[in-house]
């Protein structure tokens, strides 16, 4: 995906879309003076308890974290000029660096914009090139990267840099690309894997309603060798092409796409299809795309390897990170008059490939297990026996809440989060009826449009319960649904004086088994 421009902004109409009371207005650039590591201001802060957010500025498209001498290094598209809105616009690559993806030290920049003649830089994905393939050095770390050197004409290419100092600072390949233009609009953000089998790069690239396919030897010179078509969906971006193992054995490639599916009713996060890939073509089990989210904010996301401490990687399981906004109304946050900053990741979660009975294949999330290890308070509060209403004694703005619900006979029952004291305002997360359901109507939020309030994935009311993690931060709400088989990440920006939660049903009494809440610190 392209980085995101005040320009840009200005000209589509949704600079300063901002809820009345959560003006965006900018803040003097020396407020934004870049710092070591994200920090809250004192008083009323909306920066993320245990998300990541970006130090100052702005951050939108996560780019693929990739394992180097025992650490992942995360690179994302980081703005420094968006607040002050100056002659300088557009993307950068910031690193930030962690061992358990909870827990991250910003490294500063690493890919620099408008150092060339072909401007900012954009999505794309870094790979280390252990065999020396493009003659940088073994273990240099080579980025294909989108750049566009005029806006707005067909010049979107795919340029390359390269790093022989452990990734951390790169340098232009050059000023010309490796993958020029054929002369098309929608030309970007270049997936690279290593084919160990075949002995070459694969690049997986986003043309319109296409995602190309292309090879190469050296990373220097790519092939197109073909392509996966998908209508339906809007223009796809930061593809994804990943090899992993089913929990009963089975192996499967797996293509994965940002998309934009609400025209036909479906979600604006990470579309995927299951299938096989034979280096060349990619086969889809079904035509029709699962997702990976079905919230409102889960975008641009990436899957990368999941590596033990002795950098051996698991072949059943890959860890994904995803931007937490929508293109709808990126300004709409209060931390850029709190924090002077926007731009928060969801948790790393990892996915794993299962099947039930005879159905597809799917891929099921849940939160990093090292999340558990930042735990700094946990509030048991056992089995919790509703009908009707039921406040907890807790309060909190950044939490987990886990419980299972079983019930006989009722319409619907769930949890109300981040809940005023009169409880007139809140967010909702439960099933009802034949759904699982997140709606943020009841706090304020990022959709002026109000279309966008409500998520909704399938439920089998026969089951007669549900297991639920709910995340709950201070701009941001993710709902686990029965052991991740979906999940539903958004926005919301409750007062900072709501912290109550209840407990509620529909139509009878319900059991909240295991009722547990746990806060963190990071």
């Amino acid at each position: 995906m392209r980085g995101t421009t005040r320009r840009a902004l200005i000209r589509a109409g949704v600079l300063g879309a901002a809820l009345p009371l959560l003006s965006a207005a900018p803040v003097p650039a020396a407020a934004a003076k870049p710092r070591p590591r994200p920090r809250r201001k004192a008083g009323a802060s909306y920066r993320a308890e245990y998300h990541f957010t970006v130090p100052d500025q702005w951050k939108n498209d996560p780019q693929r974290p990739v394992w180097i001498e025992g650490e992942y290094h995360y690179y994302y598209l980081y703005n420094a000029d968006y607040l002050a809105g100056g002659t300088t616009t557009g993307t950068a690559w910031r690193l930030a660096t962690s061992t358990d993806l909870v827990s991250f030290r910003d490294r500063g920049i690493a890919v620099p914009k408008d150092t060339t003649p072909n401007g900012d830089v954009w999505s794309g994905s870094a790979v280390v090139d252990s065999g020396n393939t493009a003659g940088f050095g073994a273990g240099a770390v080579v980025v294909l990267a989108t750049q566009e050197p005029v806006e707005g004409a067909d010049t979107q290419a795919q340029y390359l840099w390269y790093s022989t100092d452990g990734g951390r600072t790169f340098r232009p390949h050059g000023t010309d690309p490796v993958v020029p233009n054929p002369g098309v609009r929608d030309f970007r953000d270049p997936k690279v894997i290593r084919d160990e089998e075949r002995g070459r790069w694969v690049m997986a690239l986003a043309e319109n309603t296409k995602v190309g396919i292309y090879h190469s030897d050296d990373l220097k010179t790519w092939t197109y060798a073909g392509g996966f078509v998908k209508e339906g969906i809007g223009v796809l971006e930061c593809p994804d092409l990943f090899r992993i193992e089913a929990e009963d054995g089975t192996v499967k490639w797996v293509l994965g796409v940002s998309a934009n599916g609400k025209a036909s009713g479906l979600p604006n996060t990470y579309a995927y299809w299951a299938g096989s890939f034979d280096g060349t073509t990619f086969t889809p089990d079904d035509e029709a795309p699962q997702w990976l989210d079905h919230g409102f904010d889960w975008y641009g996301a990436v899957t990368f390897e999941k590596r033990a401490t002795d950098g051996s990687v698991d072949e059943s399981a890959r860890y994904a990170i995803g931007w937490l906004n929508n293109w709808d109304y990126p300004n709409t946050t209060p931390t850029i008059d709190s924090d002077g900053f926007n731009g928060t990741d969801s948790l790393v979660r990892e996915i794993a490939l299962r099947r039930d009975g005879s159905g597809p294949y799917y891929l099921a999330s849940r939160p990093v297990d090292s999340l558990a290890a930042h735990a700094s308070r946990t509030v048991d509060l056992g089995d919790l026996t509703v009908d009707g209403q039921l406040v907890l004694a807790y309060q909190g703005t950044a939490y987990e809440l886990s419980t299972e619900v079983t019930w006989e006979q009722l319409e619907g029952v769930g949890v109300q989060l981040r809940r005023s004291t009169d409880g007139a305002r809140h967010i909702d997360a439960g099933v009802w009826g034949d759904y699982a359901f997140v709606n943020r109507r009841g706090a304020a939020n990022p959709d002026a449009s109000g279309k966008y309030q409500e998520s909704r994935t399938p439920f089998d009311p026969a089951r007669k319960s549900v297991r639920m993690r709910v995340f709950v931060d201070r701009t941001t709400v993710e709902v686990f649904f029965d052991d991740g088989r979906y999940t539903h990440s958004m926005e919301a920006f409750p007062y900072l004086v709501d912290t109550g939660i209840a407990l509620f049903s529909s139509g009878g009494a319900a059991v909240f088994r295991n009722t547990v809440v746990r806060e963190f610190s990071v």
